[in-house]
């Protein structure tokens, strides 16, 4: 079994570090009037970690496919509910450069969703994720 570490220390009103327990950190705050905007939101930056899993496991089996990635880029957008208070969808804009097949690409892609640690935390919370991905050869 592998354990992960979060720690969290309150800055002063609502900026908020947090680190892993090593050697990285984050700063954590809410948009005006409230907070001062020096960080993203704890719900902005658990879409940014879906985003950078998804990117990462992406590498990572394409990589292991033998595939090499010119660019890769992941941008994602999610919807907050009122009703729910958090996220219910995320929507995902895929655009990756290689010199492969999109079969190859969307092989890819479907072994990333099978794998991204972060997106199985979201679909069992019943988020809704949907996925358009966009090759390019140039």
């Amino acid at each position: 079994m592998v354990k992960l570490h979060g720690n969290a220390k309150l800055v002063k009103d609502f900026r908020i570090d947090v680190d892993d327990g090593r050697t990285h950190a984050v700063c954590l705050d809410l948009e005006p009037p409230d907070g001062t905007d020096m960080g993203p939101s704890a719900l902005e930056l658990a879409l940014m970690s879906y985003a950078g899993c998804y990117a990462t496991i992406f590498v990572l089996t394409a990589k292991k496919m033998r595939v090499s990635l010119r660019d890769l880029e992941v941008e994602s957008e999610a919807v907050k509910s009122q009703e729910a208070g958090t996220i219910t969808e995320v929507s995902f804009d895929v655009s990756v450069k290689a010199d492969v097949s999109e079969d190859r690409i969307r092989r890819i892609h479907e072994v990333t969703l099978k794998t991204c640690a972060v997106g199985k935390i979201f679909d069992k919370a019943g988020v809704k994720s949907s996925f358009r991905v966009n090759t390019a050869k140039e």
